[in-house]
């Protein structure tokens, strides 16, 4: 399927240049391939416990849309049963019964996330971007903001991730989570994705993986990284993980 074709152009956009874009690239390539070799011991031990804790693969994959309508597979840790499809809705509420005991770690802790450096290295993903949509949500934008969303790879983190940081645990399960994803949580995503696209730097994108990198490690951002506070005042800005394991 490709999406290309419903997404038109608008020549008002101020996307980054070629150049930026390749040092964005060559960060990705340097980045991703560090992770993963110092990260390697992490893998086999989450990957162990993975398979100890509940029957299934150590990874899920699922189709997600990225640059210019192209369709990949996103790569994570396991955190739910394998049933997961046959069982309950497609999107993750808080308290829900088919993450797995260390499934809930993984995901309090941003772990399950970290195999998304395999896609970054094989192209499909940036290390900061607009997280990547599965094809359902996708459909939901406007052509225009498609245009904008779907200029540049999908990321593993971006300033939207690191503000909605905890959705699930934030979801009113009174209220339908499709609904609210859609109404209340991707418009406000959409507009931290399209100020990041139009102001594409590496010492942008630097500012992101530090902030992400001191959140995992201390649970809060410092007041010099420059970064807004979780907007809480709102009626619900927390939700659920768009079809994420």
């Amino acid at each position: 399927m490709s999406f290309v074709s419903r997404y038109g152009d608008d020549p008002t956009l101020a996307y980054p240049s070629p150049a930026t874009m390749a040092v964005k690239r060559a960060t990705d390539v340097l980045g991703a391939a560090a992770g993963l070799v110092l990260l390697s011991p992490l893998f086999l031990a989450v990957a162990a416990i993975i398979k100890l804790d509940s029957p299934g693969p150590v990874f899920f994959r699922q189709v997600r849309v990225g640059r210019d309508g192209h369709l990949f597979r996103i790569f994570k840790f396991r955190s739910m049963r394998v049933d997961v499809s046959r069982n309950g809705g497609a999107l993750t509420v808080r308290a829900d019964k088919r993450v797995t005991r260390f499934g809930r770690f993984l995901r309090r802790s941003k772990l399950d996330e970290l195999p998304q450096l395999i896609n970054v290295l094989a192209g499909d993903m940036s290390l900061v971007g607009p997280r990547p949509e599965v094809v359902p949500f996708i459909m939901h934008y406007t052509p225009a903001q498609r245009a904008i969303m779907l200029s540049v790879k999908p990321g593993i983190t971006d300033h939207a991730a690191i503000l909605f940081r905890d959705e699930s645990a934030l979801l009113d399960c009174d209220r339908d989570p499709i609904e609210v994803y859609r109404r209340e949580i991707m418009p406000i995503k959409f507009r931290y994705y399209a100020r990041y696209i139009r102001r594409i730097t590496l010492l942008n994108d630097l500012r992101i993986i530090l902030a992400t990198v001191i959140l995992l490690a201390i649970g809060r951002l410092p007041h010099w990284l420059g970064f807004e506070a979780e907007p809480q005042s709102q009626p619900l800005l927390g939700g659920s993980k768009s079809q994420e394991q």
